[in-house]
């Protein structure tokens, strides 16, 4: 059974989705924040026969919407993350679940990306039973998803810079260099910007993340024009 691994930042303002602000303040940036993990959790709690784990960085009690989120995490296991960079605590996560779980694969999300479906998550799962390893790539150059059929393998990522234009280019190459052969998944718009919020919100308008970016927007629009 693959571990589906959602590595993720507690939802506490000033802390989260800081290039949201502005037009969003640090508070309602947090709340979308909260708002995309829950419909994360809710995508992989609906993907049929993985084991949900969550890595958090941070304190999920000093959170925005603290008291959903742990509804929402019921019956998962949940792991502090451990080091210094986005790299190293990636790594770490996935060794820490490798220890608990042995001799299973692993695919893991963030939680920038809430309009991610339970199907979407089932095929990636899939495609990681045929393949070495899957990365999905994001549209801003880094990636969205990494499985691995030998967690191990993260120890990678130690060496690959986070949060620029080439992250998901030279995950695939470190990658390659250990003999790891990775299969693409689809292309996916994670949220980093508010143009980003306002697409991914019109992909997945059911969520609770469309309903915060509204909030967010109507709170722009000036009284009586709205």
């Amino acid at each position: 059974m693959t571990v589906l691994l959602v590595a993720a930042k507690a939802p506490v303002p000033g802390a989260v989705k800081t290039r949201l602000c502005p037009p969003a303040d640090p508070v309602q940036a947090a709340r979308i924040a909260a708002a995309a993990l829950r419909d994360t959790l809710d995508a992989v709690r609906a993907t049929p026969g993985v084991t949900p784990v969550l890595a958090c960085a941070g304190r999920l009690t000093d959170a925005e919407d603290a008291a959903g989120l742990v509804t929402s995490l019921h019956g998962w296991t949940v792991l502090a993350q451990r080091g210094s960079g986005l790299g190293d605590r990636l790594a770490a996560a996935y060794a820490e679940v490798a220890a608990a779980f042995p001799g299973r694969p692993v695919l893991q999300v963030g939680m920038d990306t809430p309009q991610v479906t339970p199907a979407a998550l089932t095929a990636a799962v899939r495609r990681l039973e045929r393949a070495e390893a899957v990365l999905g790539a994001a549209l801003d150059g880094g990636w969205w998803a990494l499985g691995l059929r030998d967690p191990r393998h993260a120890a990678v990522l130690r060496t690959v810079p986070m949060s620029t234009p080439r992250t998901g280019w030279l995950t695939w190459s470190a990658l390659r260099e250990q003999g790891v052969r990775a299969a693409a998944l689809p292309l996916v718009r994670d949220v980093d910007e508010w143009p980003d919020a306002l697409a991914v919100a019109a992909e997945a308008p059911a969520g609770r993340f469309a309903r915060q970016v509204d909030a967010v927007r109507r709170a722009l629009i000036p009284e009586g024009r709205g």
